[in-house]
């Protein structure tokens, strides 16, 4: 069996793709061995890439807030990404987020895999689009899935949106109503980990 801080040591010289070229570093999970949640979202952001942990930026607050109305333990969950290094443009100082490209995403797969066998968690929550097409294939939509409990490599997953996805909408009636979507989805994705 795979041990995780190994992977976590070799993951850190990761050069599979170019994306580790201008990040800061591979940003792995983190969380409990063991847990019976992981959590996967896309890639890390501009904090995530500077603090070395995934979700710590504006994203990762919400997240911890839709956790916390769900009764989910952010503690005892896993958290993780799809793609280990930030993908930017820049924009004068700022750095902006771009989506990773299929061979980005299939170039860090591995290292995935790697927490998947190394946690063995009872479900997987995929967050935004692309993790949950890393997983499940380029033609799956969050939105057709939502509320539903599918399968990945032998194991319950729930897909529901990206927390900075809730973020961009700026109207504050639909933004309520797509984060309440959000701590419905680990809600769910809570009680098929607890019924297994």
């Amino acid at each position: 069996m795979v041990k995780l801080d190994e992977l976590r040591t070799r993951a850190a010289g990761c050069t599979n793709c170019d994306l580790y070229r201008d990040a800061t570093q591979t940003v792995f999970g983190v969380g409990r061995p063991g847990a019976r949640l992981m959590l996967v979202g896309e890639q890390p952001g501009h904090d995530e890439d500077l603090e070395g942990e995934p979700f710590v930026g504006p994203a990762g607050r919400l997240l911890d807030g839709a956790l916390r109305d769900a009764g989910i333990d952010r503690a005892e969950a896993y958290v993780t990404n799809v793609v280990k290094h930030f993908k930017f443009k820049r924009t004068g100082k700022r750095r902006i987020h771009q989506t990773p490209t299929t061979r980005e995403v299939k170039a860090c797969l591995p290292w995935f895999l790697g927490e998947l066998e190394a946690i063995r968690p009872e479900v997987v929550t995929t967050l935004g689009g692309t993790a949950a097409k890393a997983l499940l294939g380029p033609s799956f939509r969050v939105t057709h899935h939502r509320g539903e409990v599918l399968e990945y490599a032998g194991l319950p997953l729930v897909a529901t949106i990206h927390p900075s996805a809730v973020l961009r909408i700026p109207d504050r009636a639909a933004r309520a109503e797509a984060l309440e979507g959000l701590v419905t989805d680990l809600r769910l994705a809570a009680k098929v980990a607890a019924d297994v």
